[in-house]
C-alpha cells in the first residue's frame, strides 16, 4: 500500500502502541474472600472458654484429692485405727434331743453361745447395727443349730463385750447324720460354726463414719477344744 506521494506505508508490527496516544490505567481487582456459612466459620472464643473450664475443674479435683489424702493420713497418724478383735468365748447345748419318730428322726435343740467383742482403739468407738447370727454343725454332715437376730450396740474405746446368742431348731433329719451328730455331741468331738452378719462404723465424738458391712466367721473348731481356748475369729469387711 502507498500513500499519495508514492512512498510506502509501513506496517505496525504486532503489539505496537502509539507513544502520542494518552495511556489509561486499568484499576486492580482486589479479589474477595470467599464466605462460608455460620455453620463452617471458626469459633475461637467458645473453644477457649471450654479449654479455660476443663482446666479449671482438672486443677480443682487434684486440689480436692491431694487435701482428701492429706486428711486421711492425718486421721490414721492421729487416731491409729484398728479392728475390732472377736473371740469364740463358749457355747453349749441347753436342749440336744435326737428322736426317731414314725414319720422320721427329729432333731430339737437349743444352744447358747457368747462371743467377746473387742475394741482396741483408745480414741475411737464403735457403732455396731443389727446383726444376724447363723449356727451350723462344721462336720461333713453340716446341720442348722440355729439362727437369730442381735440388736445393735455402740462400744466404748478399749472396752470388752460379751454377746449372749441363743437359738433353736426343730428339724426333720436323716437317720445317719442323726446319729453320728448324736455320738459327736457326747464325746465333745462336734465341730460348731458361727457366722456373724452385721454392720459397724467408727464414732470420734459425735461424729460418726458411715457403717460399711462385716462377716465375722467363729468356729470351725470341736467342743472339747472350746473347753480349754477361745480361737479368734475371721473378719471380712465390705462383705454381706
Amino acid at each position: 500500500m502507498a500513500t499519495k506521494s508514492g512512498k510506502p506505508v509501513l506496517q505496525k508490527p504486532p503489539g505496537y502502541r502509539d507513544p502520542t496516544l494518552p495511556v489509561h490505567s486499568t484499576p486492580k481487582v482486589t479479589p474477595r474472600k470467599p464466605v462460608l456459612p455460620p455453620a463452617f466459620q471458626p469459633k475461637k472464643k467458645r473453644r477457649s472458654c471450654c479449654r479455660i473450664c476443663c482446666c479449671c475443674c482438672c486443677v480443682f479435683l487434684l486440689i480436692l484429692i491431694l487435701l482428701i489424702s492429706i486428711s486421711l493420713l492425718i486421721f490414721y497418724l492421729w487416731f491409729d485405727p484398728k479392728l475390732p478383735v472377736f473371740h469364740l468365748q463358749s457355747f453349749s447345748f441347753r436342749r440336744f434331743n435326737v428322736t426317731e419318730k414314725p414319720d422320721g428322726t427329729y432333731l430339737d435343740v437349743q444352744t447358747l453361745t457368747r462371743v467377746e467383742v473387742r475394741n482396741p482403739n483408745g480414741k475411737l468407738t464403735y457403732d455396731y447395727g443389727k446383726s444376724e447370727v447363723e449356727i451350723t454343725t462344721g462336720d461333713d454332715d453340716e446341720i442348722d443349730l440355729g439362727s437369730t437376730k442381735l440388736p445393735g450396740f455402740t462400744q466404748a474405746k478399749k472396752n470388752t463385750t460379751s454377746l449372749k446368742i441363743e437359738t433353736k431348731s426343730d428339724q426333720l433329719i436323716d437317720p445317719g447324720p442323726a446319729t453320728r451328730l448324736k455320738r459327736r455331741q457326747k464325746n465333745k468331738d462336734l465341730v460348731v460354726k458361727v457366722v456373724v452378719r452385721s454392720s459397724v462404723g467408727l464414732g470420734v465424738g459425735g461424729w460418726k463414719m458411715r457403717p460399711v458391712g462385716v462377716n465375722v466367721i467363729c468356729g470351725d473348731v470341736s467342743l472339747k477344744r472350746l473347753d480349754s481356748s477361745m480361737p479368734r475369729c475371721i473378719i471380712n469387711i465390705f462383705k454381706w
